[in-house]
């Protein structure tokens, strides 16, 4: 199985047979849809989901299966499958499980939308949030930067999940030396396997 690191929250997952992007937003590369079969979508910030670009691809490719939270689904509209924390299901050769359910506060409840986390095949990418989901975790994508994050919570979650390897998302935001200072941090921690994906690149799992 093949992990591939797109712009901010965006990943792409290959295992020979087939192919799905996680969260390709607007600060993501179209590419990252190329030859995919599935799409997954953690929640509706245009961070994580180009909603233009998204219609487009299907417009180009109607076999193309999009799965996300109900309310995101039923704005996206026919075809689009509406997944909940705890559903199981199969999409483009690999078996996914929903966890998690909420967005991270940032302050006052805010934003106070669903996210919908994906365990795919022991690859877990949470979207904006921190759940630990019960199942053993592989591969954990660790967020790395937003208004309702700091480095200390992205060590504790990373503790918490205690993956046998890890890597950063999230990342948009950060320049040069805050990428450098996160993965100073991480890198310090024993027992994730914490390592960069330099953009663009893939890494076998």
């Amino acid at each position: 199985m093949r992990l591939t690191k797109y712009g901010h929250a965006c990943v792409r997952i290959d295992n020979g047979d087939g192919a799905l992007v996680i969260d390709p937003g607007v600060y993501s590369e179209p590419v990252s849809f190329d030859g995919v079969a599935a799409v997954l979508v953690t929640h509706e910030h245009a961070d994580h989901v180009d909603l233009d670009l998204l219609r487009a691809v299907r417009e180009r490719n109607p076999e193309l299966t999009v799965h996300t939270h109900p309310a995101l689904a039923a704005e996206l509209g026919d075809g689009v499958r509406a997944v909940s924390p705890g559903d199981v299901f199969t999409t483009a050769g690999f078996t996914v499980r929903a966890v998690g359910g909420e967005h991270a506060e940032i302050i006052d409840g805010l934003p106070g939308c669903p996210n919908v986390g994906f365990v795919v095949d022991g690859v877990y990418h949470p979207g904006d949030s921190l759940f630990v989901p019960s199942e053993p975790v592989e591969t954990l994508l660790i967020p790395a930067a937003g208004p309702w994050l700091k480095i200390g919570d992205a060590i504790r979650f990373a503790r918490a999940v205690r993956p046998r390897r890890s890597f950063p998302i999230h990342d948009g935001v950060l320049n040069d030396l805050g990428l450098h200072q996160f993965d100073a941090w991480l890198g310090d921690e024993e027992g994730i396997g914490y390592a960069r994906i330099p953009l663009g690149d893939t890494v076998t799992l």
